[in-house]
């Protein structure tokens, strides 16, 4: 299977993806990875999760993984800083933005994003003004207020289409956010738009 190249990106050996996989920290200076699903590049020795090799690209160095628009991972810091944090609130509120129909808990976050959960926490709390859980929960409320005004998709497709299976769970928390349940926000905001 031929991977996509980017401008710099070298062929993925059997070699080096056995590197990744094992987090080998003696490849550390031979080659930096890139994860395009994420958008972010990291050292062989990264303990994140594996990513999924057709989404791997390799680099030489870590110039010419920035060139190609990666950002530095938070946990192995490759270009031996750290990501300033709201470049990496921004990547997580993109990834958020991205996979809010998906089940995303701080785990799931953190390991995407390449950080611990604790410090995504506080991290996403200082710099938003709210914790992840409610970020996701306001996407998802803000995602289905639109469906419930541009369709006519049922409150349960609704709720499932924004990453919420249980439905008296969306209502309730519909309610909590917006003051309304989503009949009645359906409702009203369907006649003033007449």
């Amino acid at each position: 299977m031929e991977m996509e190249n980017r401008v710099g990106s070298e062929p993925l050996t059997e070699e080096k993806w056995q590197a990744i996989l094992h987090n080998d920290a003696n490849y550390n200076h031979q080659f930096f990875y890139a994860v395009k699903s994420t958008g972010i590049f990291c050292k062989p020795s990264c303990k994140s999760r594996p990513p999924k090799k057709e989404n791997v690209l390799i680099f030489q160095n870590a110039e010419e993984a920035i060139s190609a628009h990666f950002r530095p991972c938070k946990r192995c810091k490759p270009t031996g800083e750290r990501l300033p944090d709201q470049e990496w609130i921004a990547q997580i509120i993109q990834y958020i933005e991205q996979n809010y129909i998906e089940k995303l808990t701080l785990e799931t976050l953190a390991e995407a994003c390449h950080g611990s959960p604790y410090h995504l926490h506080r991290t996403f709390k200082r710099i938003t003004g709210v914790t992840p859980v409610e970020y996701i929960q306001l996407t998802r409320i803000n995602k289905a207020k639109e469906l419930l005004i541009k369709t006519n998709i049922t409150i349960v497709d609704i709720a499932l289409s924004v990453g919420m299976s249980n439905t008296p769970y969306f209502i309730t928390l519909f309610k909590k956010k917006s003051g309304f349940t989503p009949a009645q926000y359906r409702q009203l905001n369907r006649k003033t738009e007449v």
